[in-house]
């Protein structure tokens, strides 16, 4: 491309951005509900979930249908679903492990039943938003790993070889360049591997709040803009304080994620990372035409500076990740959620990747932040002679995982030896990130070293390598 036509590319890709709120597409749905009253005084309970997250709901709602007689309390620091839950990508995977090439390098002897159990996750959460009748524009369609260079299109032909060879490529199908661009155009696409099962979109926070208004129907006492100070043993049991009152209960489950642990031991093994992400009005006729994409697959680049992308139920497009930011300390802060500079970046991006849609304009751009930890997958435990039960480190794979690490932490409280508890990835935990200065500088090295791979055909360097022999990493 021409200098001059760079500039006026560059112009109107900014250009697109001129009207877009700084605010989660999601949040803004007219159907939100109201927020329920936050605790005043002292409340009982056999089991207290903290975080109204899908953590948290899940294990609310697991907690009751699986005894009804329960009587179950969950707290919120604000509203349900205003965080992570609600303003995320909307991809629903059934994998548990971060995707099926991380859970084969760090559990080879358990991958089978791991895969196994993500697949009859994935059909439960079907099956329970059914059942609750949660109107959250559920869509089984699957997933495309896109290349959009030459080794990554090799890359991935090998890559479904040795998922064939080893019998794990069951619904996973190789794309060459055409067959590819036949699902959806773009000029960039040379590859593609498509998950057809493994993977659905939903819009994310009405996920949340169908979850919340299931939880309330089954009894259970939802306090929002209630956040959870303290926890301490009482009796028996354990006591968290609140700003105005406290709940005591038999057993407790965190489902904080990316928020300080209740349990200081914990905070280690996660840091924050901001992803950021655009939504665009919705396209047109001939926009659709032009771009194809009539299976409505979820689809992400196989960059390590990776970009995820799909349509919405009215035909928007969802646009985000690439820059993975990490803030010195771990802050978690109200205004990293807005970063302009990436949203001009993700902009660029996106009209690369799809000319055709030059002109069409966003809506709405925002950021969150994701519960980063070592392994890349959710790691689990407890404490308080197993009073208290913890599921955290999603990485941002969490819209389908987190039902079962709900579960984890329902079986664990129970003193339940299960299929799921029993697991290598459930007894074990990932290593902790070391303090300050060490965290940042080496969150900094790794993602300077991805970003150096990318653009010299996928080659790791040094640092790289021996992240990947210490099974270490750092990843969106």
């Amino acid at each position: 491309m021409a200098p001059s036509a760079m500039s006026r590319g560059k112009d109107n890709w900014i250009a697109s951005l001129s009207e877009a709120q700084p605010v989660p597409y999601w949040l803004e749905d007219p159907g939100k509900p109201a927020a329920e009253a936050a605790l005043t005084g002292t409340d009982t309970c056999d089991l207290l979930v903290v975080g109204g997250g899908y953590s948290g709901l899940w294990a609310a709602l697991n907690a009751k249908e699986r005894d009804p007689q329960r009587d179950v309390v969950l707290l919120e620091g604000r509203e349900v679903g205003w965080a992570a839950s609600g303003r995320n990508g909307g991809f629903c995977a059934a994998s548990l492990t971060h995707g099926l090439p991380n859970g084969l390098t760090r559990w080879p002897d358990e991958i089978r039943k791991l895969e196994e159990l993500g697949r009859s996750n994935l059909d439960e959460i079907e099956a329970a938003i059914s059942r609750h009748g949660i109107d959250c524009d559920f869509e089984r369609t699957g997933e495309i790993d896109v290349a959009t260079e030459t080794y990554q299109a090799w890359e991935l032909r090998d890559w479904h070889r040795e998922l064939t060879e080893q019998g794990l490529a069951d619904g996973i199908e190789f794309l060459d360049a055409d067959a590819v661009r036949e699902q959806v155009h773009s000029p960039t696409f040379e590859a593609g591997l498509w998950d057809r099962r493994g993977v659905a979109m939903l819009h994310p926070a009405k996920l949340a709040w169908g979850l919340k208004k299931a939880c309330l129907k089954l009894g259970v006492r939802v306090y929002e803009h209630t956040p959870a100070l303290t926890l301490k043993q009482y009796g028996a049991g354990m006591a968290v304080r609140t700003p105005y009152g406290a709940v005591r209960a038999r057993r407790v489950a965190l489902g904080t994620n990316i928020f300080p642990s209740l349990l200081r031991r914990v905070r280690s093994y996660t840091v924050p990372v901001y992803d950021y992400a655009l939504m665009t009005e919705p396209l047109s006729a001939d926009h659709m035409e032009s771009i194809g994409w009539k299976n409505r697959q979820g689809l992400g680049d196989s960059a390590n500076q990776f970009h995820y992308f799909r349509l919405s139920a009215d035909n928007r497009v969802l646009w985000g990740g690439y820059d993975a930011i990490h803030h010195y300390g771990g802050r978690v802060r109200a205004e990293y959620d807005d970063r302009p500079e990436t949203y001009a970046k993700l902009a660029g991006h996106f009209f690369t990747c799809f000319p055709q849609l030059e002109g069409v304009r966003f809506t709405h751009a925002w950021g969150g932040a994701i519960d980063t930890c070592s392994r890349f997958s959710a790691f689990f435990g407890t404490a308080h002679q197993g009073k208290v039960a913890y599921a955290a480190g999603y990485t941002g794979l969490g819209v389908g995982a987190t039902r079962f690490g709900a579960d984890v932490m329902l079986d664990l409280l129970d003193g339940e030896r299960t299929e799921r508890t029993e697991l290598e990835m459930v007894r074990k935990k990932p290593l902790p990130f070391p303090p300050e200065p060490f965290a940042w500088t080496g969150i900094a090295l790794t993602k300077w070293s991805l970003a150096r791979a990318d653009a010299h055909g996928g080659r790791r360097n040094l640092w790289l390598r021996t992240m990947d022999r210490l099974g270490l990493g750092f990843d969106s």
